[in-house]
């Protein structure tokens, strides 16, 4: 399988083929991640279970690095970049997580980095990305194409576009989760029968599912998206990528893109196929069944996938059911509002 995506350093769009990440390059990102990437927990919990009906397992992303799991695939395409064009830096576009992940693999690495961000994104996340050093350039989430903004920076700077989804690499990182997963439960004497995850431009969803599915072949996967922002599952249903119709609107501010991308849109729909949603009010209910019962901070949109499986989305009763906590990078007041509600 092969993709056209767009040019990553050139400031005009050129279709470039691209072979998918395997599982191979999800074993390399892991030896390229060793003691700089947290080996984050599988959480259980007999609460979560009985509220379930199932044997949960929280992978917890809220402790990684930069308190999401972003910081994976950033890691792993900018260790990568090559000599002679890291001298211009990299340029990233993200409403906060990749931002904050690509930031601080910049940081690590010694490149500079520019980061493109919507106005109305979390202070917190916009805060936390200047602190690791990047430079914020805000745009208009509904008015302006963000990646055209990144495209142009890069041309005129001779950065390095760090995509927060739609790259081999930043995929490969994202499946070393999947691959943590797998080697946990084993430890465990156990296997993921369900893996429910959620989903905006797709690169989370298809590396742990790469991840996953290399190693245990038979588990079940299902995104999880808000109602409204259901791109990746009407997609599956239609065959082609959907556009969602708005570009706001949901408290999961980390899972507005708009469509699936050109390279995950093909590996989640041969690896996944099935995707579920969750309202707003049931992603409160989960942030705050996370605080009170777990004594876990998450961000709506990490909250996603617990979200739908606390709603009964998919039924996934007397099985063993894994959901990424994906980011913990949430504003007090609307944190405060959530548990609160």
């Amino acid at each position: 399988m092969t993709v056209s995506i767009p040019g990553a350093t050139v400031p005009a769009m050129t279709a470039i083929t691209v072979a998918p990440p395997t599982a191979a390059d999800v074993d390399a990102a892991a030896a390229r991640l060793k003691d700089v990437a947290v080996r984050t927990p599988l959480i259980n919990s007999p609460v979560l279970d009985a509220a379930i009906g199932a044997r949960v397992f929280l992978k917890a992303e809220i402790l990684q690095r930069t308190g999401s799991f972003k910081f994976r695939g950033a890691y792993n395409r900018i260790a990568q970049i090559a000599p002679d064009k890291k001298a211009g830096g990299v340029v990233a576009y993200s409403s906060g997580n990749h931002a904050q992940g690509v930031a601080a693999a910049a940081q690590i690495l010694g490149l500079r980095a520019v980061i493109v961000m919507p106005s109305d994104a979390p202070k917190a996340k916009i805060e936390r990305t200047k602190a690791l050093g990047a430079e914020v350039v805000l745009y208009d989430r509904v008015k302006e194409d963000r990646a055209a903004i990144a495209r142009r920076i890069a041309g005129e700077r001779g950065a390095t576009v760090v995509p927060p989804y739609d790259d081999p690499m930043i995929i490969a990182g994202q499946g070393t989760i999947g691959r943590e997963i797998v080697e946990d439960l084993a430890a465990l004497g156990l296997k993921p029968d369900v893996v429910v995850i959620g989903a905006s431009g797709g690169g989370l969803a298809a590396g742990v599912a790469l991840g996953v599915k290399s190693r245990v072949p038979d588990a079940k996967f299902y995104t999880a998206e808000p109602e409204g922002f259901d791109d990746t599952a009407r997609s599956f249903r239609s065959g082609k990528r959907e556009t969602n119709a708005r570009m706001s609107g949901t408290i999961c501010d980390a899972l507005m893109t708009q469509t699936p991308g050109e390279i995950t849109f093909p590996i989640n729909r041969e690896l996944i196929g099935e995707g579920v949603a969750a309202s707003d009010a049931e992603v409160a209910r989960a942030v705050a069944f996370a605080f009170r019962e777990l004594k876990l901070v998450v961000e709506p949109g990490g909250a996603i996938g617990l979200a739908a499986l606390l709603a009964g989305r998919p039924d996934v009763k007397g099985k063993v059911v894994v959901a990424v906590l994906s980011g913990g990078n949430v504003d007090a007041d609307m944190f405060d509002r959530l548990i609160a509600a």
